[in-house]
């Protein structure tokens, strides 16, 4: 006895709990798995597995505690139904992992796998006739069950027999395999497909006489294969989570675990806690009791705490391994990352600073920007500073004066500038912007005032430098993207198939390529946009180099003049309607003219030019693909 209740009766509803915990995973995994990628087709297989085994577990998690019998034995064909599809979905698995690995069939096993999932169904439709298993036995030990028939056994036997079959594929896969982390995930899946086909097979034998005599047993053997099904779905999970994604495995790690903990997990043991609180209320005479709702939510809020204090840790220590140091570097520059909008609100605050300081009406910082000057931030009466950003007379001033040292000032129309200066050690000053606010040229500043100054100034001079710094990075990385893109996708497409690695078919990121071919366009007589474009990489551009000496610019320089010409209409250029994308292009990028000159040159608004100007992106851009496949297939032949 333990707390006034038998070991039977411990074990009966431990036994409950962990059946409800496993309907619990796999309903959390199936959310889980519709996060991967859904045109695989292992992946569609895996997800019917787990609708199964949700469908078994909540049916008789549902039934073992129920009171009324009609509701009772509608539970218990569902959970039938789901046995029943069980075989044929773990067919439907195997022979979808064993074409995966290289090996697709050739009409024998597809034609199997249509034919058990048609066996199923008719199955299916003999539930509700009593045929495959009778009615509701009330009386039976030591659980819930239908009567059985002489088809309930012949039910078992095609079970096994399928179920054995879907394993003989299973281990041709785990053959085919060949590298040492591809061989290892065959295990988890083989481990875990045999749990959950065993798992689910003790509810066959109810009414067989097995159990009934020492039901005890029955409840220690249904909570040990619950155990066993619970964690081996995770484990499959875990496996199958990698088909199709180009995700880092450390990333696929990270996010099952976190979305373990929060689901299941944490359902689970609410769901046990509050479970036995209630049972205990009904052995103590009171069936509801105010510690069911506040053991409730204490667990939760308490497991949810604990999984945040602890996330950062675990990661560490569980999923980043020998690369713990790069990926903390990462991290720590995600979280000190000076955005523009970081930059704007210390601006402002450093301009609100110097009008209260100085008592002036108004200031401003502007940056460099590809050679003009740029207004960032204004504080206070900005009408005197609307000709900073277009004159050229200050620009001129401006960058005459960047060799001065740091803490000169300068007058100009009435405003003190202070000359923003970048001291790099080996390319000597840099000229990073201007400071300035209204002051008269004969007004003395007082001295105190004056070192406030240069200290603000030195200030945002070291926040224009990191914000410019980090510029570079985020740029660089964005150039890096494309081609750690195609090597996570080759890796990820040849885990289980070497010869994939070789393949040529890589979809190209539609979605980035109009704005690639944009920025290239943008600097198409030069600049960093089109020198570090990730359109270097096509293999178009790469079989035009020998035109072009080996240099990849003028290739790409070509490929986009090329796909300019592609869109131009036939006969002698116009400006009609017909023309109006390839007079964009030309105008604007081949020409290098301002928007405003484009806009009057073709009689539209620049709010119209800006949104012809996109369709037009759009044509260059599929002209490029176009001759990217054919390269490919070139290449190909």
């Amino acid at each position: 006895m333990l707390f006034g209740i038998s070991w039977e009766s411990a074990f009966h509803t431990i036994s409950q709990i962990l059946t409800a915990g496993v309907a619990i995973t796999a309903f959390s995994l199936l959310l889980y798995s519709f996060a991967y990628n859904l045109r695989e087709r292992v992946v569609r297989a895996f997800i019917i597995i787990l609708l199964c085994v949700t469908l078994v577990f909540s049916a008789e998690s549902i039934a073992s505690v129920s009171q009324q019998p009609l509701l009772i034995e509608m539970m218990l064909k569902l959970k039938w139904l789901g046995i029943i599809f069980l075989p044929a979905t773990y067919l439907h698995f195997a022979d979808s992992l064993l074409t995966l690995t290289g090996r697709p069939s050739r009409g024998r096993r597809l034609w199997s796998v249509r034919l058990i999932y048609a066996f199923s169904v008719f199955l299916a439709v003999l539930l509700p006739f009593n045929i495959i298993v009778g009615p509701y036995v009330e009386s039976g030990l030591p659980a819930p069950h239908l009567a059985r028939t002489i088809f309930t056994d012949l039910f078992a036997i095609y079970y096994i027999g399928v179920m054995a079959v879907a394993g003989s594929v299973l281990y041709r896969a785990f053959q085919r395999t060949v590298t040492k982390t591809s061989r290892r995930r065959m295990i988890y899946l083989l481990a875990g497909a045999t749990a959950a086909a065993v798992g689910t097979f003790p509810y066959m034998l109810y009414g067989s006489g097995v159990f009934s005599k020492v039901p005890i047993i029955y409840y220690i053997l249904v909570s040990l294969s619950s155990i066993g099904v619970a964690g081996f779905l995770v484990v499959m999970t875990y496996s199958v989570a990698f088909f199709g994604v180009t995700w880092p495995d450390r990333l696929v790690k990270s996010r099952l675990f976190k979305w373990f903990l929060r689901g299941p997990f944490t359902a689970s043991i609410v769901l046990a806690i509050t479970t036995i609180i209630r049972r205990l209320g009904v052995i103590w005479d009171e069936a509801y009791n105010a510690f069911v709702p506040i053991s409730m939510v204490g667990m939760i809020l308490l497991i949810e705490y604990i999984i945040t204090l602890l996330a950062p840790i675990w990661e560490r220590l569980i999923f980043y391994g020998s690369d713990r140091k790069d990926i903390a570097r990462i991290q720590s520059l995600e979280d000190h990352l000076l955005t523009r909008s970081d930059l704007s609100q210390f601006l402002e605050i450093v301009t609100a600073s110097i009008c209260d300081l100085l008592q002036v009406k108004g200031a401003f910082i502007a940056v460099m920007n590809g050679g003009t000057l740029e207004m960032l931030t204004t504080t206070g009466d900005d009408s005197d500073f609307k000709g900073i950003e277009s004159s050229g007379e200050l620009l001129e001033l401006s960058l005459n004066d960047k060799a001065r040292d740091r803490g000169d000032f300068f007058f100009w129309n009435g405003h003190l500038l202070i000359p923003l200066i970048y001291e790099d050690p080996q390319n000597g000053n840099m000229l990073l912007g201007l400071c300035g606010f209204p002051w008269e040229e004969d007004r003395e500043m007082e001295e105190e005032h004056l070192e406030s100054i240069n200290l603000l100034a030195y200030r945002v001079e070291i926040a224009l430098r990191d914000w410019r710094l980090q510029q570079q990075v985020i740029k660089s990385m964005e150039s890096l993207q494309p081609q750690v893109a195609l090597i996570q996708q080759l890796r990820a497409a040849s885990s289980y198939n070497k010869t994939s690695v070789l393949m040529d078919e890589v979809d190209l990121p539609e979605e980035d390529f109009v704005s690639w071919v944009k920025d290239a366009l943008s600097h198409y007589w030069g600049g960093p946009k089109l020198t570090e474009s990730p359109l270097l990489s096509l293999i178009v551009v790469q079989s035009a180099l020998k035109d072009y000496d080996g240099n990849p610019t003028n290739a790409l320089r070509a490929i986009l003049k090329d796909a300019i010409e592609n869109i131009k209409p036939e006969g002698e250029r116009r400006f009609t309607g017909e023309w109006i994308l390839y007079n964009i292009l030309e105008l604007k990028f081949l020409e290098g003219r301002k928007v405003r000159d484009v806009a009057t040159r073709l009689a539209m608004s620049e709010a119209d030019l800006y949104r012809k100007q996109k369709v037009a992106l759009e044509a260059v851009s599929k002209a490029i693909i176009g001759m990217e496949l054919a390269a490919r297939e070139e290449n190909n032949s």
